[in-house]
């Protein structure tokens, strides 16, 4: 998560919602990214789904299996939407997001038995840090 965060931080430099993301796999992260939605103009461009389009080039595959996607908050419907299909094992964020997560907060796509793959959740890893991090962001865009 520590990673995550940093990642997270460098998502402020260039105006992103400082929100990070590493891929894990076999003990080793693969791949670290962050939001990228202002500096790339793409509103797709969340932590998560960069990190996970990364980790897919390194295994050469879109199958994500028995990996890991750490993550400074909890993921959009999108980007859960993506974990299963990528088939993710693992989910672990740190803050919970009340108006767009999807894991736990709005929706438990992740989890949901009607679909075709389940991830593993650890949630409020770091929370506080991560939370920290957000409200700054916010508070200062507000000034």
């Amino acid at each position: 998560m520590s990673q995550a965060l940093e990642e997270a931080r460098t998502a402020v430099s260039h105006g992103d919602v400082p929100v990070g993301a590493v891929v894990v796999c076999r003990g080793k992260i693969i791949a670290a990214r962050h939001n990228e939605r202002e500096l790339s103009g793409d509103p797709t461009a969340h932590a998560e789904l960069l990190a996970m389009r990364d980790a897919s080039q390194v295994l050469g595959s879109w199958r994500l299996d028995g990996c890991t996607v750490v993550v400074t908050l909890e993921p959009c419907v999108m980007c859960a939407g993506a974990l299963v299909n990528a088939r993710v094992q693992t989910l672990v964020y740190a803050a919970r997001d009340p108006k767009a997560g999807a894991v736990h907060s709005l929706y438990t796509i992740v989890t949901d038995a009607r679909l075709n793959h389940r991830l593993d959740v650890v949630a409020d890893v770091m929370a506080a840090e991560s939370a920290a991090l957000l409200r700054s962001f916010f508070a200062e865009r507000r000034r």
